[in-house]
């Protein structure tokens, strides 16, 4: 019994998995995005840490990015101001005709609160994480 059935003869292949976002978040995000000035309170469990802030469209935090990038001071600080910009046109360009149609793959925060087991947590004005890499959300921010 040595055919293609025998399990120890079959070939064996590589199977890659990666992580799949949540829908729900996706759509989510995909809401928010239809008016860049609004914003939702939400926590997220990430890997080694949980996350609170305020959820807003990938607009508002590349405004909000380039303006932080416009107050940098020292050699570069002008390239780096027009870098948000640059970004999204290279992403465009990738993209093609279909543009940016699908569901979203990053999350952005404003306001964002750390902990990762320490005994102090870390704060941020800005936060960008990879929407795979988040395990669990809630609506609202700890009490």
């Amino acid at each position: 019994m040595n055919g293609p059935s025998d399990p120890t003869q079959r070939e064996r292949t590589s199977v890659i998995t990666e992580p799949v976002p949540d829908l729900q978040l996706q759509l989510l995000i995909r809401l928010l995005g239809q008016d860049p000035r609004m914003s939702l309170p939400i926590t997220l469990n990430v890997p080694g840490a949980v996350i609170h802030g305020d959820l807003i469209a990938h607009e508002a935090w590349k405004a909000d990015w380039a303006q932080s990038l416009r107050r940098m001071e020292g050699p570069g600080a002008q390239l780096l101001a027009s870098f948000p910009e640059s970004v999204d046109q290279a992403l465009d360009d990738m993209a093609g005709d279909d543009g940016h149609q699908g569901l979203p793959q990053w999350i952005h925060l404003r306001d964002t609160t750390c902990f990762t087991g320490t005994p102090h947590p870390v704060t941020a004005a800005l936060w960008r994480g990879r929407l795979a890499d988040v395990a669990g959300w809630s609506l609202g921010k700890p009490a």
